[in-house]
C-alpha cells in the first residue's frame, strides 16, 4: 500500500484546508439559526413567490423556519458545491499529476503493476471524499446540539449519503478523464463539477428539461427532494453508479495502455 500511502501524504494539505473550509462554513450557517428563526417564516413566504428561483433551489419545498429546511437550503449548497468541487480536483488529479510533475518515471519503474498503481490511487481518492464527509457529517451534528436543535436523523443521514454518493460518482468521471489529460487539469475537473451543478439547476426550472436529471449527480442529491420525501431516488443514483464506474474503468483501460511521458 506504498502508492496509497504516500497519495494520502501528498493530499493531507489539500484536504484539510478543503474540509476545515467546509466544516466552518456548516458550522457558520447552522449557529446563524436561532438568530434568524423567528424571521424565516416571512422570508419562506418572499421565496414561495419568486417563480422559476424558487424552484432552482428547491425552496418552494422546505421551509426556512425549520432547522432541516434550513439545512438543507444554506448547508446543502455548502457541501453540494464545495463536496462537489472538491471531488472533481482530487479526481481529476489522481492520474494526470504524474505527468505534470514529472514523477511518473520513478512511479512506474517500481516492481508494480499499473493496474495496482491506479487502484491505490483510485482508494486514496475515496479515502479522501469519505473523510471529508465524516468530519463534515460530525461538525454539523455538534454544531446542531450547540445551539439546541435536533436535526431529523433519518432525512439528515439520508442527505448525507446521497452527497457522499454524489461526490464519489464526480471523482470517478474526473478520475477517468485524468487518464487523457497530461498538462494543467484542474479547471476540467472544475468545469465539469460547475456545469453539473447548473444542469440540475435548469432542471428544476424547466421541466423540457428533465431529462437532464439522468446525467447529473445533483438531481438525486437534491435536499428539497431528499428531505421532503424522507427517500432516495434509486433509479438516479443506479445511473449514476453507471457512470461512476464507466469513468473508473475508462481510466483503467487507458492509463495501463498510456504512453507515459516522463
Amino acid at each position: 500500500m506504498t502508492v496509497y500511502i504516500k497519495e494520502l501524504k501528498q493530499s493531507i494539505k489539500s484536504l484539510c484546508i478543503w474540509t476545515a473550509s467546509i466544516a466552518f462554513m456548516m458550522l457558520i450557517c447552522i449557529m446563524l439559526f436561532p438568530e434568524m428563526k423567528n424571521e424565516m417564516d416571512s422570508v419562506s413566504a418572499v421565496f414561495a413567490n419568486m417563480g422559476g428561483f424558487t424552484a432552482a433551489f428547491g425552496m418552494d419545498k422546505l421551509s426556512f423556519g425549520e432547522l432541516m429546511g434550513f439545512y438543507g437550503i444554506e448547508c446543502g449548497n455548502v457541501i453540494g458545491i464545495g463536496g462537489g468541487f472538491f471531488a472533481a480536483l482530487v479526481g481529476i488529479s489522481a492520474l494526470s499529476k504524474e505527468e505534470k510533475d514529472r514523477t511518473a518515471e520513478f512511479l512506474l519503474t517500481h516492481p508494480v503493476s499499473r493496474f495496482f498503481v491506479i487502484t491505490q490511487k483510485l482508494l486514496s481518492v475515496v479515502t479522501q471524499i469519505v473523510l471529508l464527509n465524516v468530519i463534515v457529517v460530525a461538525v454539523s451534528l455538534c454544531s446542531a446540539a450547540a445551539i439546541g436543535e435536533e436535526l431529523e436523523m433519518k432525512e439528515f443521514l439520508l442527505l448525507h449519503t446521497a452527497y457522499l454518493i454524489m461526490q464519489l460518482e464526480i471523482a470517478c468521471i474526473c478520475f477517468g478523464i485524468s487518464a487523457f489529460i497530461r498538462r494543467g487539469s484542474l479547471g476540467v475537473g472544475l468545469g465539469l463539477a460547475l456545469a453539473l451543478y447548473f444542469m440540475n439547476l435548469v432542471c428544476n426550472i424547466s421541466d423540457k428539461a428533465e431529462v437532464l436529471r439522468y446525467f447529473t449527480p445533483y438531481a438525486y442529491a437534491e435536499a428539497s427532494n431528499i428531505i421532503s420525501e424522507a427517500s432516495l431516488d434509486g433509479e438516479l443514483i443506479a445511473i449514476g453508479a453507471v457512470f461512476a464506474l464507466a469513468g473508473a474503468g475508462i481510466g483503467y483501460l487507458k492509463y495501463i495502455k498510456k504512453d507515459i511521458a516522463s
